[in-house]
């Protein structure tokens, strides 16, 4: 098994987001999650009027965008250029939803960096997370960003015997490029799914899968051949 890698620059191409020059300043990505808020405003307030609506106080949407008029959108939050926003989707605030990225039906997220070609199109809820340039969740996936005994929230890599306090009470799922969710899996707080990684469906994920990896079971992680 390769070894396990948590740090932005092993985890995402940062020439698929709207947040590279945040995400820059950091080396691991759940560190960005406390500033997501502020630098969407203040990069909301940089867009070309040209391109982006700016319907309400603290959301900016790309006028090649498509957003249900059923859609639930509290600020700050920055749709970008080509995106969907589908039937009862709820963004509640602390949002970057990339180029060519769909949220879909029911889908909702809150604290979140979505890179570009990102898909949460089914029943998501993705919270105090970041997924990666054309990372995909299946249906009925989601984040659980809160421990259930409230503690803060540990990394765990176990392939390197490697634990990391980050800190947060908060922390959903850090997702690399390319990563594949099943349907109705649930990313435990403080997962790391490296690049190029598959998740099966049903799946309980908890600590770091190394990129490259099909997550079976936590005892079963193969790599891809």
């Amino acid at each position: 098994m390769k070894k396990s890698e948590m740090k932005i620059k092993d985890l995402y191409s940062l020439d698929h987001t709207m947040a590279k020059s945040l995400l820059e300043q950091f080396e691991y990505p759940w560190e960005a999650l406390a500033h997501i808020g502020e630098y969407v405003e203040k990069l909301g307030e940089s867009l070309s009027k040209n391109e982006y609506m700016n319907p309400a106080k603290g959301i900016w949407i790309h006028k090649s965008a498509k957003v249900a008029p059923t859609a639930g959108i509290i600020g700050p939050v920055i749709i970008g250029p080509e995106a969907e926003v589908r039937h009862c989707a709820f963004i509640r605030g602390k949002v970057i939803i990339g180029s060519n990225a769909v949220v879909g039906n029911s889908s909702e997220l809150k604290n979140v960096i979505l890179f570009d070609n990102v898909q949460v199109p089914h029943y998501n809820y993705v919270g105090d997370s970041i997924l990666g340039y054309k990372s995909h969740m299946g249906a009925g996936s989601i984040t659980s960003n809160v421990k259930s005994d409230k503690t803060l929230v540990v990394v765990k890599d176990r392939f390197n015997h490697e634990e990391i306090e980050t800190g947060l009470k908060k922390m959903g799922a850090m997702l690399g490029d390319y990563v594949e969710v099943g349907c109705n899996s649930v990313l435990n707080p403080g997962t790391v799914i490296g690049r190029n990684s598959n998740i099966y469906p049903l799946s309980k994920v908890r600590g770091v899968v190394p990129e490259n990896s099909i997550f079976k079971e936590l005892n079963d992680i193969v790599e891809k051949k």
